[in-house]
């Protein structure tokens, strides 16, 4: 296996417009991969966010390769590892999807793809795809179709919610929630940038009470479509220009509420 490039990374000038890797108040290590980044969050052995960049027309398939494994470039008790994962119905949920770097030539879409298998790329995630994990994970498919301008490229920003509520579990606390934010260029002069984001809760699945399963067995994901501006807080990052070039419209004073999507005919995408 192809050991991993530390010169590559998520670029900030991908979309033809400076959007900065999230920044992170709290102490952390910036992992660079195949064209994808880790703000890895030392003490939560998690990442507070992940930043990815997207060319749509040059996707490829690649037989799925990698195994999950620690990344020699972080301390090994600064990430989740296999130990929260076993005997138990957690999934390792990839945050950068495996497919989303992968384009370009072969061997340059294998080697983006097998680097989404390390563990700092993984969060704890209720078991079952359902209708609404199914939606989460092709939120960026749906955006990608949108957003026809600047050759289809995307830049999406992915995390867990780093809550003080989260449930401890074998040294770590599960995250709850999720977040993610699609950005794209549109070509306007007046607006060159525009961004969606979204939550998804796994509350009602996760149950660390019980050690043998962590997940309970009822109930579901939801998610959510958001201002952009309520994940910045809860996320612990400075989300640069992403903020003022959410599509959600404000709604004056008033906070805009969010809105559950179940299918992708309910996201707005301006």
């Amino acid at each position: 296996m192809d050991a991993v490039s530390p010169t590559d990374g998520y670029d900030p000038l991908f979309l033809g417009i400076t959007v900065p890797l999230p920044i992170s108040s709290v102490s952390s290590l910036v992992i660079d991969y195949p064209r994808f980044s880790v703000v890895l969050d030392l003490s939560r052995r998690l990442a507070r966010a992940t930043a990815v960049n997207i060319d749509g027309t040059r996707l490829r398939e690649v037989p799925r390769t990698g195994d999950w494994r620690l990344d020699p470039r972080a301390p090994a008790d600064a990430q989740t590892g296999p130990e929260v994962y076993a005997r138990n119905d957690l999934d390792r949920g990839h945050l950068v999807r495996r497919r989303d770097p992968g384009w370009g030539d072969v061997d340059e879409a294998r080697r983006a793809t097998e680097a989404t298998f390390f563990y700092t790329n993984a969060a704890p995630q209720a078991a079952g795809f359902n209708q609404s994990k199914e939606l989460w994970l092709g939120l960026e498919d749906h955006v990608l179709d949108h957003a026809e301008a600047q050759d289809v490229r995307l830049s999406v920003f992915t995390a867990p919610v780093l809550g003080d509520d989260d449930p401890p579990y074998r040294g770590i606390r599960v995250p709850l929630r999720f977040w993610k934010i699609a950005a794209w260029a549109t070509g306007d002069a007046q607006r060159p940038l525009a961004a969606a984001g979204f939550v998804l809760d796994q509350t009602d699945l996760v149950d660390t009470r019980r050690e043998a399963r962590a997940v309970a067995p009822l109930g579901g994901f939801r998610t959510f479509q958001v201002p952009i501006s309520d994940i910045a807080p809860v996320s612990g990052l400075d989300l640069g220009p992403l903020v003022e070039a959410d599509v959600l419209p404000r709604e004056g004073a008033r906070p805009t509420p969010w809105h559950e999507i179940s299918t992708t005919s309910d996201v707005s995408l301006g």
